[in-house]
């Protein structure tokens, strides 16, 4: 199997910190798997080092309505430069993935999502076994907490911007919500169910408002800058979801990824937060709950939820401290 390495043959430290390679040196190829009878369509990053021996490897999670070709493609992309061979996919039922209808947020199959890229790594020549991380962006970053917990073939777990997506349904994105939202809300679920019993077809809701200011009038700053990365140049994708049936409403409401946080010690975890962050409150509370001996919260000054996903100034030491992290736990096995 592998070396007797310490952490991936490319991370250098410089320092006390590591040195980052040029991340266009990863290798890109499309590759499907099957989660739970459906297709799933990733992007498998490899390191361009020549190594022969198997390499640690990372599942990565992209955030709700994202795509692999956004935030969680570069840190895919990224991670790969530095040693690791690294899995971006979409979830069932969107992006390129099979599964209808489509843009359902089915929580129990996203767990299943990331089992299942965990087992497709598990059996790549390249990959190493034994030393298989899972890092989920904001919220996959709640999505891979009850996967690793539950999963012992995930040895070190990291998150970026953390959010338990059913509790921002339930308490919003600041967790002061007023509960009669998701009343409404689930009141509306039941009536989509009925609609769609009757005939009426697979009924839906718009996930960001059309204009930047309506965004900010019903979001705040969190809402624009949602509006901003999904539906502008910055990193708008068309394959990423516009819409979130109102059957994922009721899926969501009684879901929580953080119930059995505590069963993924004594293995390590990492989560990183923006300090600006109105949802950092989630990582807070996971974290907390955690029990593993090796765990960690490392705040990104200046950085904002959205912040994370894509701007240099913050990704780049993000990328740095999971780089130090997985380098570290993901150790190569005699």
């Amino acid at each position: 199997m592998a070396g007797e390495l310490s952490r991936p043959p490319e991370l250098a430290l410089s320092r006390g910190r590591p040195f980052l390679r040029d991340w266009s040196t990863a290798m890109r190829t499309d590759v499907t798997f099957v989660s739970a009878g459906l297709k799933l369509a990733g992007h498998l990053y490899t390191p361009d080092d020549q190594a022969r021996d198997p390499h640690p490897a990372i599942v990565v999670g992209h955030p709700g309505s994202g795509v692999k070709e956004q935030a969680a493609g570069l840190y895919a992309q990224r991670l790969a430069a530095q040693g690791f061979v690294t899995l971006a996919f979409d979830a069932a039922y969107q992006g390129e993935s099979e599964g209808t209808p489509r843009g359902l947020e089915d929580p129990a199959h996203r767990v299943e999502d990331i089992k299942a890229a965990v087992s497709f790594l598990a059996t790549r020549d390249e990959v190493d076994p034994d030393r298989i991380g899972a890092l989920g962006i904001c919220a996959s970053g709640g999505y891979v907490l009850p996967a690793a917990a539950t999963d012992h073939r995930v040895k070190a777990i990291g998150t970026v911007s953390a959010v338990d997506i059913a509790r921002q349904f339930r308490l919003g994105a600041d967790g002061t919500q007023d509960p009669a939202v998701i009343q409404g809300m689930l009141a509306a679920a039941a009536a989509a169910r009925t609609a769609e019993a009757r005939g009426e077809g697979v009924q839906s809701f718009q996930l960001f408002p059309d204009t930047a200011e309506q965004a900010r009038a019903l979001g705040g700053q969190h809402g624009f800058e949602g509006f901003e990365y999904y539906r502008t140049d910055r990193a708008q994708h068309p394959r990423s979801a516009k819409f979130l049936t109102w059957s994922s409403v009721d899926h969501l409401a009684f879901f929580d990824a953080f119930r059995c946080v505590d069963l993924i010690a004594p293995r390590p975890l990492l989560m990183i937060a923006g300090r600006e962050a109105v949802t950092s409150w989630m990582s807070v509370e996971a974290f907390q709950n955690a029990h593993s001996p090796n765990k960690e919260l490392h705040w990104i000054d200046g950085a904002s939820h959205v912040d994370l996903y894509d701007k240099d100034e913050y990704v780049t030491p993000a990328i740095a401290k999971l780089t130090d992290f997985f380098g570290t736990h993901l150790t190569a096995t005699k």
